[in-house]
């Protein structure tokens, strides 16, 4: 096992290999992830209402 310094000298290593990020890819990557989960939100719910609609529709409750 290495000692921390030669840890710490091989992350800084790796570190110096990463490729970060704009600032303007990271704020456009997140919209994009908005949108997504919005369209996930609202085809779940969508398909939440039509399931709920026909179990309703097959056991003749009136309830809810």
């Amino acid at each position: 096992m290495a000692n921390p310094f030669e840890f710490i000298q091989e992350v800084r290593a790796e570190m110096a290999k990463v490729t970060w990020p704009t600032q303007k890819e990271t704020v456009v990557t997140t919209i994009m992830v908005l949108i997504l989960v919005a369209m996930a939100m609202v085809f779940f719910f969508a398909a939440d209402q039509v399931l709920n609609l026909l179990v309703q529709l097959l056991i003749g409750s009136s309830e809810q």
